[in-house]
């Protein structure tokens, strides 16, 4: 047998107890399949008193995690405890200048500094690994960087924030609007503490910015990501996208086009028979598509102390047995810089009118979409009551850019009551 692996993890919270659960809980066979015993040396958070229900007895306590990772007697820094800057970073950088592989649940910091942390480990010959920062259990990280090494990616699509899949579908089973949704999910601990990394799209961004550097070779572009959060969706658009076939989801999509590489993290519209029209709750799913392997999607839990800390366990494991992979899949310095593009992708759209109930008024706002070169595929008005009515129409494909166009057209018609929701809708 090797030489045990020495972990020292640094944050204590749901998913940092998880992962020392899982190693008290299967030491023998941890050890069997990866070769070496695993062991935790030190451990470190912000309270040392603080019951978490398990023994920490066994391990050093260090109160600063910048010392926790500089410690000789410490193989593999284990990162969990959030944050894009201060300790997290600083420990981050330190753990790897002493030499050391790190293993981090942490998106937020890769998808903000992923370039310079990648290259600061590569240079060392050590590895950052991050399943856990995407997608919670689901293996979707080795899936891009092992499983389907051989393929070009065509497309990179999914549902990664559990949180804004619940409200959605919450919405729907249940008939009530956001706002109520919002606060039953807040009361039940689900959104974070800034509640907008959530229901704002910044989380699943992140993930979104993550897989799409594996993806394609690039270096990790957040502010490259097209945000757009859940906040805008009413019960309406919910009941009316369903009477149409179709369910809303805050749906990440990464591809490469001619102008560059689009990233978009906003709601979407999918087909209701789809496996992302069927997803429910806080599950995650991502699809990945590969010129060889054609499509392949994964589903599971996207979050909690179970799934995450497998996750973790899974890149402490591989780094046990030897594996060694590039960050990003590619050497870090062999990461290009693309340019972002927005819109390139033609898709067809969903319009949500409120129209001045007058003659002519369906007729100026066709007029305005044909001018913008979009054609309708579908079109249902609903009854209504007071002076506007409602409209929807389904568009052929069209682009981003046209559609642009045409909104700003439709102020100037003089029958468009309120801004029109537009929402595309993503062949699946």
């Amino acid at each position: 047998m090797s030489a045990p692996l020495r972990l020292g993890i640094a944050g204590l919270g749901t998913v940092g107890v998880g992962v020392v659960k899982i190693i008290q809980q299967h030491a023998e066979l941890l050890e069997m399949r990866s070769g070496r015993e695993i062991t935790i040396t030190a451990v470190s958070a912000r309270s040392k008193d603080k019951d978490r229900g398990v023994d920490l007895s066994g391990y050093d306590w260090e109160d600063d995690a910048v010392a926790l990772a500089k410690r000789d007697d410490v193989d593999v820094f284990v990162e969990l405890m959030g944050g894009s800057e201060g300790t997290a970073k600083d420990a981050t950088e330190a753990a790897l200048a002493a030499g050391k592989d790190v293993v981090t649940a942490n998106k937020a910091l890769l998808a903000l500094h992923g370039q310079a942390l990648a290259e600061a480990a590569e240079a060392k010959g050590h590895v950052i690994r991050f399943e856990a920062a995407v997608a919670g259990g689901i293996p979707v990280v080795k899936a891009l960087t092992e499983g389907l090494a051989g393929n070009t990616i065509t497309r990179v699509m999914g549902v990664m924030n559990g949180t804004c899949n619940y409200i959605l579908t919450r919405m729907e089973s249940a008939g009530l609007p956001y706002d109520e949704v919002f606060a039953e999910a807040d009361a039940l601990g689900y959104l974070e503490a800034d509640p907008n990394l959530d229901v704002g799209g910044i989380d699943a961004g992140h993930k979104l910015a993550l897989l799409s550097s594996i993806a394609y070779g690039t270096q990790v572009n957040f502010d490259g990501v097209e945000l757009e959060g859940i906040g805008s969706i009413t019960i309406e658009d919910i009941h009316q996208a369903a009477d149409m076939g179709f369910r809303i989801k805050l749906l990440g999509v990464a591809q490469m086009s001619g102008r560059g590489l689009e990233q978009r993290m906003t709601p979407c519209l999918v087909p209701a028979s789809s496996p992302l029209g069927q997803l429910e709750g806080g599950t995650n799913m991502v699809l990945l598509e590969g010129d060889s392997v054609g499509q392949i999607v994964l589903r599971g839990a996207g979050a909690g102390e179970g799934p995450t800390a497998s996750a973790v366990m899974s890149d402490i494991m591989d780094i046990a047995r030897g594996i060694r992979v590039s960050t990003f899949s590619l050497p870090a310095k062999a990461l290009k810089q693309v340019q972002a593009a927005r819109g390139t992708a033609a898709a067809p759209y969903y319009l949500r009118f409120e129209l001045e109930d007058k003659p002519g008024a369906l007729a100026k706002v066709a007029a305005v979409l044909g001018d913008a070169g979009i054609s309708i595929d579908r079109m249902r008005q609903y009854q209504h009551e007071d002076a506007s009515a409602p409209v929807l129409i389904v568009t052929h494909k069209t682009t981003r850019d046209a559609l642009d166009h045409a909104r700003k057209g439709f102020a100037d018609t003089g029958v468009v009551v309120g801004d029109p929701v537009a929402i595309r809708i993503e062949e699946v």
